[in-house]
């Protein structure tokens, strides 16, 4: 690869982390505990992935995550840290290896969600199921809760992209990216 693909990817890759961090602030729905469903951030950090490829979105994932911890992290645990900020975030990057697939958008952006919520949803039962109402099953409360949150983005951003202006225009920049 050449110097200056290297560079347009760093760059775009640390732009899709900063809009991601800013979407992030835009909360649609905010539970508490620190739940919420945001303006398509989850989005801004697969597209690292489904430009660049997995190598970039995987670090790109990575640095996402330290940056949200660094930013305001709740740590309880270091597993709890590993499931919820490096390996949940590090997730966001699998859009990555579906970059050049058929549908890779859609596909790569799912798999990168669900394996997000996997990591919560673990995390939310072992180490957070003592906030779960009385009588409710620690593991039913964190797939609610990170259902809620988590899997609820995901899908309404699915629902976006595919509004046609918006998929095209995707497919477009990713086509302008790759000449």
């Amino acid at each position: 690869m050449s110097r200056n693909k290297n560079v347009s990817y760093l760059v775009l890759c640390a732009v899709m982390i900063a809009l991601s961090i800013g979407l992030n602030q835009i909360k649609l729905l905010h539970l508490p505990y620190g739940g919420s469903i945001t303006l398509l951030s989850m989005l801004a950090a697969t597209m690292a992935g489904y430009f660049c490829g997995p190598k970039w979105g995987l670090a790109s994932g990575l640095a996402l995550g330290l940056l949200n911890l660094a930013f305001g992290g709740y740590v309880i645990h270091p597993i709890q840290l590993m499931l919820d900020y490096i390996l949940a975030f590090t997730a966001l990057g699998l859009s990555g290896f579906f970059w050049k697939a058929k549908n890779g958008l859609y596909i790569g952006y799912a798999v990168a969600v669900i394996v997000r919520f996997i990591c919560s949803f673990i995390s939310g039962f072992v180490f957070f199921g003592e906030y779960a109402p009385e009588g409710m099953i620690p593991w039913v409360y964190s797939l609610a809760y990170n259902g809620m949150t988590i899997l609820a983005e995901g899908v309404i951003t699915l629902v976006i992209l595919a509004i046609p202006v918006v998929h095209n225009n995707i497919y477009r920049l990713k086509d302008m990216f790759d000449a």
